[in-house]
């Protein structure tokens, strides 16, 4: 099966308690999210944090795309709200356009 990785950037409101509040509510991803997830064809997710900015590395299978997994997310009530509560503690990058959250990175090195 053919594997793909991307990585995709995202901001966080300056605010340490929003921070805070942001990790510890991944600690616990609600189920339906995460099935929503695997179901896209993601097989594996990392979010790093420094500061203010989110950092994050899926890896996906070749039923993958990004079109396909936005149609089931609008679909789903579960993951809705997830974002919805996630929008109080992220922002868009300042190159983002309107409505834009995590944009996908450009690799400019690869060893």
């Amino acid at each position: 099966m053919s594997h793909k990785k991307y990585c995709l950037a995202c901001d966080l409101k300056e605010d340490s308690k929003l921070i805070e509040a942001y990790k510890e509510l991944h600690k616990n991803v609600w189920p339906e999210v995460l099935k929503s997830i695997k179901d896209s064809g993601i097989e594996n997710m990392e979010i790093y944090n420094i500061g203010n900015r989110l950092f994050m590395i899926i890896e996906v299978n070749a039923s993958f795309s990004f079109d396909s997994k936005s149609k089931l997310d609008a679909k789903n009530p579960k993951v809705q709200e997830w974002e919805s509560l996630m929008w109080q503690f992220q922002q868009k990058l300042p190159m983002a356009k309107e409505c834009e959250k995590w944009l996908l990175l450009e690799e400019v090195f690869k060893l």
